[in-house]
């Protein structure tokens, strides 16, 4: 989120270049020695012998030289390698950030001011009490920032047998704190015997240390204002979120069966969405961190699938994930894939919320293309009516609701959320409307889907002739989105058909916008869920309509023609394209979300009324074998 965004500026940091430079060619820091008390008992007893003279643990000076260190590791050859000499610039580079941070801390706090008054004349009192205060809280931002910044740029290895030494701290000021945070990292790092284990103990040590502080942080009460700062610097990618801890490493590559559109039968429109919305992922711009989609109208930021089982949601995401991973890989982007299951529902209280929150801002992040999908929802986030459901599954459906359409949501077009399930009417009304597209997932449907789906299934490992079939011909996407969407010119659920039969016999087919209120209002009062919520995912559609065109393949064969242009370049392409909205195009969309939540309330009616009749078909039988017992005289036995 970029609210409070404060962006450093290369001037603010490079005034602190000579320090920097003088810290990792030497530091001398004072580190507490062990207690020299004897640990042998005295013979006959249980006591230790105690010296008169006070063991109090004692400081020793030590004199550090890190960039020495990391020169010492090549035997002979007085050049760094790439790793060696990325960690020492990082390094530096991370001392003067932090102390930029420190002075953007001071200036949010009495910091400034005191040290300025301190200048004059010494500070006395309240006031230096508050001064020491504040500049122990500015030394643990310092060391804060300056771990986070080399965990966030420098490369991850591995070395599961090294144990990273305990850290040393001081928060006398912020130049004695980043003196013993070079400290740590020196005796880290000694003896590393390559560059893969040098990277490895350097991320180490800066875990355990941030480990350190965050268990120390209740102790500094002049932190707090420093929880909501949002510091982004745009050279080095490196972002600072108030106290959050946020690793990039190395990405793991996507591990998926992944699926091509030609291997999805029926599903026509939900195919042809998605095929779309992998195009329109990828026109997000990482500079101006904006999609020219959000802009113009038309982007799908979360939607809704929902079908029977077996009918073709698990192989849509399949599909979706593998096009955009593809285009990533071509582009050279980052793609990240995220789906929130039902493992991560936890036992202790709040746990499930910060998993889930975890789970939206490692897809949001504007630093990659996601792609976040939450299967069976249904199963995962509780209707807040439901007495039965966990305290984890209210947590999920609340975060799941603040994070889609809540008032800190930005949606910058670099990633899209898709809900799944078999029974979206057990999902919570509030966020099911919280997606913006329904997508009914029903699988093949006609003779023709049948043949397809049976011949694409058996392969080709046979003698079979096809009969009078032209294979795959009814599944052209043009063609059967064309069908499909014509189809949703009149609704299709019966409770629907209805209204709109009464709406025709007394206004006729509607033509203007006033028409479109009415009728829009008529359903209002059938199916009190249209709400204004859903006049506007009905809106969106209805733009996502004009945007109905599929995006040249040739702009994602090579990423120069499209993906890398200038965003205005980018938008002002898309733009060329775009179509008029038209009356067919509005009531198409509106029947095809109230048929959605006319078939919701449908299902979930149609199982209500099965319970009643089990309930019903029960009571007789127990009422019938209670009948029996009773004339047999064995009812009392």
């Amino acid at each position: 989120m970029d609210t409070g965004l404060t962006t450093l500026r290369e001037s603010d940091i490079a005034k602190y270049n000579s320090t920097a430079n003088a810290m990792i060619k030497r530091v001398s820091v004072l580190i507490r020695a062990k207690d020299t008390g004897s640990s042998t008992p005295l013979a006959g007893t249980r006591r230790r012998f105690v010296s008169t003279i006070s063991s109090a643990p004692t400081r020793s000076a030590r004199k550090v030289n890190i960039s020495q260190t990391i020169a010492d590791m090549n035997e002979g050859d007085s050049l760094l390698t790439i790793a060696q000499h990325n960690l020492l610039y990082r390094l530096r580079r991370a001392l003067t950030v932090a102390l930029a941070v420190r002075d953007v801390f001071a200036r949010q706090s009495e910091l400034e001011a005191l040290e300025a008054e301190n200048r004059s004349s010494p500070l006395q009192g309240e006031k230096a009490a508050r001064f020491h205060k504040l500049m122990s809280a500015a030394s643990f931002v310092a060391q804060f920032t300056a771990a986070s910044y080399l965990l966030q740029t420098l490369e991850a290895g591995e070395d599961s047998g090294f144990e990273a030494p305990g850290p040393h701290f001081s928060f006398d000021s912020p130049h004695e704190g980043l003196k013993h945070l070079i400290y740590g990292l020196d005796s880290a790092i000694s003896g590393a015997p390559d560059d893969i284990l040098l990277m490895a103990r350097a991320r180490m040590s800066m875990q355990a240390l941030i480990a350190a502080l965050m268990s120390r942080k209740g102790r500094f009460e002049a932190l707090g204002n420093f929880e909501n700062v949002h510091i982004r610097l745009d050279a080095d990618d490196f972002e600072l979120n108030g106290f959050d801890l946020r690793e990039r490493g190395r990405s793991r590559p996507l591990v998926m069966n992944f699926k091509k559109p030609n291997e999805i039968i029926g599903n026509h429109i939900a195919k042809y969405q998605s095929i779309r919305l992998a195009k329109m992922l990828m026109a997000y711009d990482f500079d101006r961190q904006m999609n020219p989609f959000v802009e113009l109208g038309g982007f799908l930021f979360t939607f809704i699938g929902d079908g029977a089982p077996g009918t073709g949601k698990t192989i849509l995401i399949q599909m979706i994930a593998g096009l955009v991973n593809d285009y990533c890989q071509m582009a050279g982007y980052t793609f990240h894939y995220e789906n929130f299951g039902v493992d991560q529902i936890s036992s202790y209280q709040g746990k499930s919320g910060q998993n889930c929150k975890q789970f939206v801002t490692n897809v949001m992040d504007p630093r990659v293309i996601g792609f976040g999908t939450v299967d069976d929802i249904d199963q995962i986030a509780a209707r807040r009516s439901d007495d039965k459901a966990s305290a984890g599954q209210q947590e999920i459906t609340a975060v799941l609701m603040e994070s889609f359409a809540g008032a800190g949501t930005v949606v910058r077009g670099n990633c899209s959320f898709g809900m799944f399930s078999n029974y979206p009417e057990n999902v919570d009304d509030a966020l099911r409307q919280r997606a913006g597209a329904r997508w009914l997932v029903d699988g093949p449907q006609t003779e023709e889907d049948y043949i397809d789906i049976f011949a694409l299934l058996l392969g080709s490992n046979h003698n079979i002739d096809l009969g009078r079939h032209e294979l795959y011909a009814t599944q052209e996407i043009k063609r059967a989105v064309s069908t499909a969407y014509e189809q949703h010119s009149k609704p299709q659920e019966e409770g629907l058909i209805k209204i709109f039969d009464r709406y025709v016999d007394a206004h006729g087919e509607p033509k203007n916008l006033k028409d479109i209120g009415l009728y829009l209002h008529a359903i209002k009062q059938a199916e009190p869920r249209l709400t204004g919520r859903a006049v506007k995912n009905i809106t969106d559609a209805v733009k996502m309509r004009a945007m109905n065109f599929e995006l040249p393949d040739e702009w994602f064969e090579k990423p120069e023609t499209f993906l890398h242009r200038p965003y205005d370049e980018k938008r002002a392409m898309i733009a060329e394209l775009q179509m008029p909205v038209t009356m067919d195009m509005i009531m198409q969309e509106i029947n095809r979300y109230a048929d959605s939540e006319f078939r919701y309330t449908d299902k979930s009616d149609a199982a209500a009324v099965g319970n009643y009749v089990r309930d019903q078909r029960v009571r007789e039988r127990a009422a019938a074998e209670i009948t029996f017992l009773k004339e047999a005289g064995q009812w009392n036995v």
